[in-house]
């Protein structure tokens, strides 16, 4: 028969592995919270692009406005145009004093085909305030690293090549700053709601 040292003894340690168990908890909660506010502050940052118009542009210039930013190449077949589509969807639901308040963004992930005359072309199929931004091949890959961007030329067998890339669209706000993901397969309510959610 146990006595009642031994008793003691034994809630004494489990309340102590209780103790660390929460305390560890605790920490890993921490470490994740931490990682995943490092991650979101680090998403964006200072640019220097061409627009369509062949006018140098820089993230400062958007500044007072929500950037709406998404990357892709007007060669892209099917999930940019998608995309595009979708956006210009949600931008058409705004009302004029909210879409003033919007710059939807197009960077290309392809800067050696896209040239700003390209974009100029493009851009203006979806939407009129759309912003088609191209750049030198370091440009764009500075800020393909800032949004945390992939991007890889897949060549084709009759020596063309399309480029694979992440689909994401970006909200930053008017101080230039990261305030969400939207996915791009997401409706075009979807779009809004974040939009009008950091106006």
């Amino acid at each position: 028969m146990e006595s009642e040292s031994s008793r003691r003894l034994i809630r004494r340690r489990i309340a102590i592995f209780a103790s660390l168990t929460v305390f560890a908890l605790v920490c890993v909660g921490v470490v994740l919270w931490m990682t995943g506010t490092q991650a979101r502050a680090s998403i964006g940052g200072p640019f220097a692009l061409t627009d369509q118009r062949g006018k140098p542009v820089t993230d400062a210039d958007y500044r007072g406005k929500l950037m709406l930013v998404y990357f892709g190449y007007t060669y892209c077949p099917d999930v940019c145009p998608t995309t595009l589509s979708t956006i210009a969807n949600a931008l058409n639901a705004l009302k004029p004093a909210e879409r003033a308040q919007v710059a939807p963004m197009f960077i290309t992930v392809d800067p050696e085909r896209d040239t700003a005359q390209t974009m100029a072309d493009y851009v203006t199929n979806f939407a009129p305030d759309l912003v088609g931004l191209t750049g030198t091949p370091d440009q764009i890959a500075k800020v393909e690293r800032e949004y945390h961007v992939y991007a890889a030329k897949v060549p084709a067998a009759d020596g063309s090549y399309s480029m694979d890339h992440s689909s994401i669209i970006y909200l930053m706000g008017k101080d230039g700053r990261f305030r969400a993901i939207v996915d791009a397969g997401a409706p075009a309510g979807k779009i809004d709601e974040a939009i009008r959610a950091n106006l």
